[in-house]
């Protein structure tokens, strides 16, 4: 029996998707659930796997092909994996006697490239990491896209310049490589670009004392976790909760404009920018104005694991009214931060260092952040904008205005 292999349904949000690796090839076994192909979107990148047991029969998109939702793309002929006859020089095989062990039979000999799948070679040399020195977790020591997705959030693997197929000048030893863009990351180079030349964007700064949240923090923060299922108490929570009682205060912040008009949004879903080995993406709290810091930090903290295995789904990233970016993870003091249209403003965290200050007349040392707040002046006013950030760091400064909401 044939059975079709369509693509999935995408949703509105993305009208098509490009095949980006097969990982068998046709004429081919497979089995029930084992992975066919990715198929990658401006947004994630979409697994299509085996409906049953059989062998693939046809493949009809091939590698760079764009499709659209439920479009044909390959045939598997089902129950057709039992009967295929085994080559003569298989038979040779299974005829000889074992004589290598399972240990040495399922790693590759010396000298050879070790076994590596389409969808974690394209991932590896996106990421310019050394396959050599990736541990293979797969059947006979072959490395998959969970092994390679692992060596990039480890930062372990060697830089590709020692890849012999980059392009090498050998008279001055400088090195080139040229790899496509990935659908992912140009969409979010083609929407930042987009925002900086179709919005009127600025960008206005303060700066917040962290030592009230510092010290709510050490001092709660093992009975927090204990109390939550070893759920950490982090900043990123208290940033949202403050960034959500702001947003109630003053709406044309969580508003977006379509078109002509104007959209005020009765509820606020923030969404939280996450670095990913693919690029930038932003999934979003849904409805973060009924959850309590237990939830948003659970759930960002699910977000991020999500991200780096390249598991976040378009639902989790489609939406929000407004986003926060925390650059300070990564050493950044000071940024503008880049508005993610149709959104009208986003928050720009930065990294906390002690900076002597003037309070009451004397000089202390306190853990200062700086905070941007990019907007879109068509919607939002700089009056409007100022008291929005001087709202956050005043609830930051003294959290239990958040929990009063005062």
């Amino acid at each position: 029996m044939t059975v079709e292999i369509k693509a999935p349904t995408l949703p509105e949000s993305v009208p098509d998707g490009t095949i980006a690796t097969w990982h068998k090839k046709a004429g081919e076994a497979v089995k029930r659930d084992e992975l066919l192909v990715d198929i990658e979107t401006d947004k994630v990148v979409i697994e299509v796997v085996s409906p049953a047991d059989g062998v693939l029969q046809e493949i009809i998109k091939n590698t760079g092909d764009t499709i659209v939702s439920n479009e044909l793309i390959a045939k598997v002929e089902a129950g057709a994996a039992s009967a295929a006859p085994a080559s003569k020089e298989e038979e040779k095989k299974d005829a000889a006697p074992a004589q290598k062990t399972e240990e040495t039979a399922s790693a590759p000999a010396s000298g050879e490239e070790p076994l590596l799948s389409p969808a974690a070679k394209k991932i590896a040399e996106e990421n310019n990491l050394d396959v050599n020195k990736i541990k293979g977790t797969g059947k006979d020591g072959r490395v998959t896209k969970e092994d390679v997705m692992e060596a990039v959030a480890n930062k372990s693997a060697a830089p590709a310049s020692t890849d012999p197929s980059a392009n090498i000048d050998t008279s001055s030893g400088r090195v080139e490589e040229r790899v496509p863009m990935s659908r992912l990351r140009a969409k979010v180079a083609e929407r930042l670009l987009e925002a900086s030349q179709s919005t009127a964007m600025l960008t206005t700064f303060n700066e917040v004392d962290m030592a009230p949240i510092m010290e709510l923090r050490n001092k709660y923060k093992e009975l927090f976790e204990k109390s939550h299922d070893g759920t950490r108490l982090g900043f990123m929570s208290f940033f949202v909760r403050a960034s959500i009682e702001a947003l109630k205060r003053f709406p044309a912040v969580n508003a977006s404009i379509d078109g002509s008009d104007i959209v005020y949004h009765g509820y606020q879903d923030i969404g939280v920018a996450v670095s990913s080995p693919r690029g930038l993406v932003v999934p979003v709290l849904r409805n973060a104005d009924h959850m309590g810091l237990a939830q948003i930090e659970s759930q960002i903290r699910d977000y991020g694991k999500k991200a780096q295995a390249g598991k976040l789904s378009i639902d989790e990233m489609t939406g929000g009214t407004f986003t926060i970016s925390n650059g300070g993870v990564f050493g950044s003091l000071l940024s503008t931060p880049i508005l993610n249209p149709p959104q009208t403003a986003i928050l720009g965290m930065h990294k906390i260092q002690e900076r002597p200050m003037a309070v009451n007349g004397e000089v202390k040392i306190l853990p200062m952040m700086y905070l941007a707040l990019s907007y879109d002046h068509r919607m939002i006013d700089g009056k409007e904008a100022v008291q929005f950030l001087v709202t956050i760091k005043e609830l930051l400064e003294d959290p239990a205005r958040i929990l009063l909401e005062i």
